[in-house]
């Protein structure tokens, strides 16, 4: 069934296969019945963790299983292992944390920017010297918004914070390049993804629209919510049509669609192939012959 979702999904996008990323298998549902799945995140042993915003938990998927990490997460969101094995959190109750390796010690990384409380963290990315880069949009933020603005912000290692980007339409997923030369910022509010060229972790430069996304019928200016990256550069960025997929350049690779609308995505396994998403109620897999880029804490 899943398997004639994608191809036909696929066919109608003008491709039955993306070259070197394929699918090669067929969609799986691993799970149902969650409340919105978000977050995916893989540990050093290829095991995927994610979230469940509105029922507050974060579940771990090992041997296959889905099992409950934490209980109370604070509605977190995005998720990303760091370098000592610590699972990072966006909590959108309005902090960074991080649970320890066996999810029994909570630790706030930072919880204030001049003062107030952020809006509502959504997602991040742990980079190679321990500092997160962080999105804090509108949604589930308190009114009127606590920062004034939405915003993207890094967490150096040493705890201070500092806002980097505060002029785009709820800044949603993000991710670093595999040679953390670059920050990729997709909105919500936008269809043009943006790049900013790293000059030294936590100072960026200018921006620049590094692709568009391709709208749904009848619609103009949809944006994308999380995304991933692969060990060849290339961006795997949620939106109303599925996984759209970009090369390190910026070109369109093709699209791939999911049984629900995806919300994020990830690489795990302990070959870093298997592709799984986090799609409204339920969570999904599909093999790919290429691998994720492996971040620090992964």
């Amino acid at each position: 069934m899943f398997s004639s979702i994608l191809t036909v999904a696929l066919l109608s996008l003008g491709a039955d296969t993306i070259e070197g990323i394929g699918p090669i298998g067929k969609i799986e549902k691993v799970q149902g019945g969650f409340g919105f799945t978000e977050g995916p995140a893989v540990d050093k042993a290829g095991n995927l963790f994610f979230s469940d915003i509105p029922n507050e938990k974060i579940h771990k998927v090992e041997d296959g299983k889905v099992a409950v990490f934490i209980e109370k997460s604070n509605h977190a969101n995005g998720l990303m292992f760091d370098g000592n094995g610590r699972l990072v959190a966006c909590e959108m109750d309005g902090q960074i944390v991080a649970h320890s390796p066996d999810g029994k010690t909570r630790t706030v990384l930072v919880d204030k920017n001049m003062g107030n409380r952020f809006n509502a963290p959504n997602d991040l990315v742990v980079a190679n010297n321990g500092g997160v880069y962080f999105t804090d949009p509108a949604f589930r933020a308190p009114m009127p918004l606590p920062q004034g603005k939405t915003g993207v912000y890094y967490l150096s290692p040493e705890g201070k914070v500092s806002r980097l980007i505060d002029d785009l339409p709820n800044p949603n997923g993000v991710i670093l390049s595999p040679d953390e030369k670059t920050l990729y910022v997709i909105p919500t509010g936008q269809a043009d993804m943006m790049a900013y060229p790293i000059e030294t972790h936590g100072k960026i430069g200018k921006g620049k629209v590094f692709c568009s996304l391709k709208q749904p019928a009848g619609k103009t200016n949809t944006g994308g919510d999380g995304l991933t990256i692969d060990i060849k550069g290339n961006l795997y960025i949620t939106s109303g049509l599925g996984i759209q997929i970009f090369s390190s350049t910026g070109m369109h690779l093709g699209t791939i669609a999911f049984p629900e609308q995806p919300a994020n995505c990830c690489f795990a396994g302990k070959d870093m192939k298997t592709f799984y998403v986090t799609a409204r109620t339920g969570l999904y897999k599909v093999e790919l012959p290429i691998a994720g880029h492996r971040f620090p804490g992964k």
